[in-house]
C-alpha cells in the first residue's frame, strides 16, 4: 500500500505543479492582454482626438503620421472601389447602348417595311384608278342598260356623259367591264 500511496501522491504532486504553472502563465498572459488592451483604448482615444493634452510633441508627430497612413490607405481603398464601380457602369454603359442600337436597327428595319408596304398599297391602288380611268376612257355609247342609253366622250381628260331618256340609270365603275 505504501508503494500505491507513493505513487498516488507522487501524480498527484506533479498535476498540482502543472497545474501551476499553467495558472501562473495565464495570470501572466492575463496581465499582458489587459496591458495590450489599455494601450488600445488609449490609442483609440488619442485617434479621436481626445486626451491629447498629455502628448510631447513627438507622441504627436508620431499620431498624425500613424492617421495620415491611414487616410492614405483609407483614399486608396476608396478610389480602387470608385474605379471597379466606373468599371462596371462602363460595361453597362456599352451593353445599353448595343442594345439601344439594336433597337433602333429594328424600328428602322420596320419603317422600311410599313413604308414598302404603303408603297405597294399605293400602287395597287394607282393600278386600279388607272384600269378604271382606262375603263371610263372606252366609248360607252354602244352600251345600253334597262332601257337608258349612254354617250361619253373623252375631251381634255374628262368624260361628258347624256342621257338619251328622261330617266338614268347609273352604273357603278365595277359593272362597267369591257371584254
Amino acid at each position: 500500500m505504501c508503494r500505491l500511496s507513493y505513487f498516488f501522491w507522487s501524480h498527484y504532486y506533479a498535476k498540482l505543479i502543472e497545474l501551476q504553472k499553467m495558472q501562473g502563465n495565464l495570470t501572466l498572459e492575463y496581465a499582458k492582454l489587459k496591458a495590450r488592451m489599455e494601450v488600445l483604448q488609449k490609442n483609440h482615444k488619442h485617434y479621436m482626438g481626445e486626451e491629447i493634452d498629455a502628448l510631447s510633441l513627438k507622441e504627436l508627430q508620431n499620431l498624425e503620421h500613424q492617421i495620415e497612413v491611414a487616410l492614405k490607405n483609407i483614399r486608396s481603398r476608396k478610389n480602387q472601389l470608385m474605379q471597379e464601380s466606373i468599371s462596371q457602369l462602363q460595361k453597362k454603359d456599352k451593353a445599353l447602348r448595343e442594345q439601344n442600337n439594336e433597337l433602333a436597327k429594328m424600328i428602322k428595319e420596320n419603317e422600311k417595311e410599313m413604308v414598302q408596304e404603303t408603297q405597294w398599297g399605293h400602287q395597287s391602288y394607282d393600278l386600279n384608278s388607272s384600269t378604271f380611268a382606262i375603263t371610263q376612257a372606252v366609248d360607252l355609247s354602244s352600251i345600253s342598260m334597262g332601257g337608258t342609253s349612254c354617250q361619253a366622250s373623252l375631251e381634255n381628260g374628262e368624260m361628258e356623259e347624256t342621257a338619251r331618256q328622261s330617266h338614268a340609270v347609273v352604273m357603278p365603275p365595277w359593272m362597267l367591264r369591257i371584254n
